[in-house]
């Protein structure tokens, strides 16, 4: 059996996809595998699939990561302007 390659496919390309729609695909992805009653070939492309969205996911979450810690690290330098509401003294 050939690979199946995403552009041959409906499935959008996961290295397009938001961090949400990967995250919902895999839902669906590991729904349909606890579910059973695929042949053997599907059941191995659908998790290769469901591998491939999983990393996707974790992209997206290492760059959410490193956005707050750069943003924390600015606020830790003094480089990040905190709004004072207290200011009314």
């Amino acid at each position: 059996m050939a690979a199946k390659n995403d552009a041959d496919s409906n499935e959008p390309s996961i290295s397009e996809l938001g961090y949400e729609q990967a995250r919902d695909e895999l839902i669906v992805v590991v729904r349909t595998l606890e579910q059973g009653g695929l042949d053997l070939d599907a059941s191995l492309e659908l998790w290769e699939r469901g591998e491939a969205l999983s990393r996707r996911c974790e992209e997206h979450l290492e760059g959410a990561r490193k956005r707050i810690e750069s943003v924390l690290g600015a606020e830790d330098d003094g480089d990040f302007e905190d709004e004072d509401v207290d200011d009314e003294d």
